[in-house]
């Protein structure tokens, strides 16, 4: 112990992360690009008076016929589009095929001061595609740019008619989101004729501004550690990284029309685009999934304004001295502070980074406040570790606290075994149980603003169901509110765990019915309940944090089962029991199959199910019959012949000895609703629970 309290121990991790920043892996990367992105979203957006979005919506697919349109349509499209006079009209769409209907040479009159697109491809190719000049000043760019193996190109008779052509290249993060983007890519090409050659291509973005100064070229400087900047003549001179890419500042929100109301758009870039489902091309952005329409605007946008953002070559280096210097300032200064003086310091200093790092953001400047800030906080949080280490006794403290809320056979069972004092846990099948009161709003009323009557009956109560969790060789897991939450299985082994899960919901609900008329006396309300219990695989163990931790589960399964008691209510049962259990208790339990439900938070549907009492009970009773004539219910139901099973409903409204009657009614307004309103033909008869 004395040895991981050392300062040295910190020192070591303290040089590890710098030689993990050093090594810059994917992890450091991808934190630094959401640290990027957090910035931008943070600053938010305002609208643009510069660039418009022209959308074709589902609305105008539905209307107008599937996609592709026949050209002429699309052409009178862009001529509406052009008689509010902007200043360009943009095209994110590729017709790289003849119209099937033959009216590719409306389009192409209509394509005149129009930029059209053109798509890289990684599939070799003999097409040349559309190119201005790109004059290179300096070192060859080759090695430096985005490379493609062939390229998708327009029509020959739209290329010549409009007034650009631009690649459509997004250069994805590591993580898929689009921050950069090329200004020109390489295609490589084998042609018979010129042998192996390479071309260079400018992206859409770049050239619209190309299109809106009327230069017919490009330049390009590139230094012998790549691409320095890409100019168009009449334009200033747009800086770019190394690999010829310019950082999008996604600061501004377009504005978007529908192609039949097109207003005040006049002097402003429009771009035409498809936003339809299926046919839209959406890629990620910081601000989630957009159209590709929305993408290249930002960079225009960005090109236009010249406020593009700059990641400095120096940046690394700065950020490694940062946090390498605050590292060792704390090493010095954190043992020799009080704890009370080490918080005020912490919090000053990662304040000063990140403050420093959001006022570089507002100068276009980006520097990483993440890999620094985990960095200082790590040593930090060693360092204070170490001084509460010195002071207190942790493993005195956590046998105390074992002792003030474990169970007795628990604490035996770790005494006998210390090792199970480690956090941690073992995965192994447990039966869960969560149980709620119901009617607690009408019990909360009645005692007013005596809390204390109110704590008195609520305590009286879980004392009841409590005893008999226990007695049935479960373990109580907490209290949650006026909630109880307990499993079977652990941590004494239980082969019997789902049935005796069951006989304890049976034994509460008797019990309840024995406590009410108890309290009925007193003038109070009665109780209700509501029960779930699922089985299945979860970890149970020492579940927390070094200081402190409780015996408890963790799994999907104890999820479902808390879904499970919230179901309860809305299916009018007192219990709801999973799959696995009502399998594992069928042979004991009457079972009654309610429904397949997808709980709230889950896309696939589970099977739930009910129990009334033991099958010995239910022969005597002769309900076998009714289940019978329940299940054919539920077969009608799910191959929608919902007005017979509405009428089975009603017959079984009285079944059970009534026991069911608020579940049938459930069942008929659900028939009368889908008779009204039919499911889909692929319904899967799956309900989608939409509350816990």
């Amino acid at each position: 112990m004395k040895f991981f309290t050392s300062w040295k121990i910190v020192l070591l991790v303290l040089i590890s992360l710098i030689a993990l920043r050093i090594q810059d892996g994917w992890l450091v990367e991808i934190a630094r690009l959401k640290t990027f992105d957090y910035y931008q979203v943070q600053k938010g957006q305002t609208p643009s008076d510069q660039i418009a979005i022209v959308e074709i919506t589902d609305d105008d697919i539905e209307n107008f016929g599937q996609w592709p349109w026949p050209r002429d349509k699309v052409a009178f499209i862009i001529d509406s589009i052009k008689a509010f006079k902007p200043a360009l009209i943009v095209m994110p769409i590729i017709f790289s095929e003849p119209d099937r209907f033959g009216k590719d040479q409306d389009l192409a009159n209509a394509l005149e001061g129009v930029v059209i697109s053109q798509a890289p491809s990684n599939k070799a190719s003999n097409d040349e595609g559309s190119s201005r000049g790109i004059a290179v000043v300096g070192e060859s760019p080759l090695k430096w740019l985005q490379k493609f193996n062939g390229i998708v190109r327009p029509l020959k008779m739209f290329e010549e008619k409009a007034v650009g052509v631009g690649v459509l290249a997004a250069s994805g993060e590591l993580d898929g989101v689009v921050r950069r983007i090329p200004m020109v890519v390489r295609i490589d090409k084998k042609n018979p004729k010129k042998g192996f050659y390479e071309e260079l291509y400018p992206t859409l973005s770049l050239e619209v501004i190309r299109s809106l100064t009327g230069d017919p070229s490009y330049q390009m400087k590139v230094g012998i550690n790549g691409v320095e900047s890409v100019r168009i003549p009449k334009f200033e001179i747009i800086n770019t990284d190394s690999n010829a890419r310019v950082w999008i500042k996604y600061d501004k929100e377009f504005d978007r029309r529908l192609i039949y109301h097109m207003d005040d758009i006049e002097n402003k870039i429009v771009i035409l685009t498809i936003s339809a489902e299926g046919l839209a091309t959406n890629v990620p952005t910081p601000y989630g999934t957009r159209n590709i329409a929305d993408v290249q605007a930002a960079m225009i946008s960005t090109l236009i304004n010249g406020d593009s953002l700059t990641r400095l070559d120096y940046a690394d280096a700065i950020e490694l001295i940062t946090l390498s210097l605050i590292g060792l300032l704390f090493i010095v200064l954190v043992p020799k502070l009080k704890i009370w003086q080490t918080i005020p310091f912490f919090a000053v200093i990662s304040a000063g980074i990140v403050g420093f790092c959001f006022y570089m953001y507002e100068m276009n400047i980006l520097f990483d406040y993440s890999f620094p800030l985990f960095t200082i906080t790590l040593v930090f949080a060693w360092l204070v570790f170490n001084n509460f280490a010195r002071e207190f006794r942790l493993k005195q403290q956590i046998k105390k606290q074992f002792q003030s809320y474990l169970s007795k056979a628990l604490v035996e069972k770790l005494q006998k075994n210390p090792e199970l004092l480690k956090l941690g846990g073992d995965s192994r099948e447990l039966s869960i149980m969560f149980t709620d009161v119901r009617g607690f709003t009408s019990i909360s009323e009645h005692y007013g603003e005596n809390v204390q009557g109110l704590t008195q009956i609520m305590n009286r109560y879980m004392t009841a169901m409590t005893a008999k969790i226990l007695e049935n060789e479960g373990t109580l897991d907490k209290y949650i509110g006026d909630a109880q939450m307990a499993f079977w299985n652990a941590p004494l082994d239980d082969k019997q765990h789902a049935k005796n899960a069951v006989k304890t919901a049976l034994s509460m609900l008797g019990d309840l019915d024995e406590f009410n008329r108890s309290i009925a006396a007193e003038g109070v309300p009665p109780f209700g309940m509501g029960l779930g219990i699922n089985t299945g695989m979860v970890v149970v163990g020492n579940m927390g944090s070094d200081q402190r931790f409780d015996y408890t589960c963790l799994g999907d399964a104890v999820n479902l089962a808390s879904r499970l008691e919230g179901q309860s209510k809305p299916y009018g049962v007192k219990l709801v029991v999973g799959p696995k259990t009502a399998e594992y208790v069928a042979d004991e339990y009457f079972v009654i199959e309610l429904d397949t439900i997808a709980v709230k938070g889950k896309k696939q549907g589970v099977n739930i199910y009910t129990v009334i009492g033991t099958n010995r009970e239910m022969e005597f009773l002769n309900y076998a019959p009714f289940r019978e004539m329940h299940n054919v219910m539920l077969d009608d139901y799910r191959s929608k012949n919902f007005t017979r099973a509405l009428l089975s409903c009603e017959k079984l409204m009285t079944a059970f000895n009534g026991q069911m009657k608020n579940y049938y009614s459930m069942m008929i307004e659900r028939c009368e609703d889908y008779i009204k309103n039919p499911p889909p033909a692929d319904w899967d008869g799956v309900y989608r629970a939409t509350s816990k």
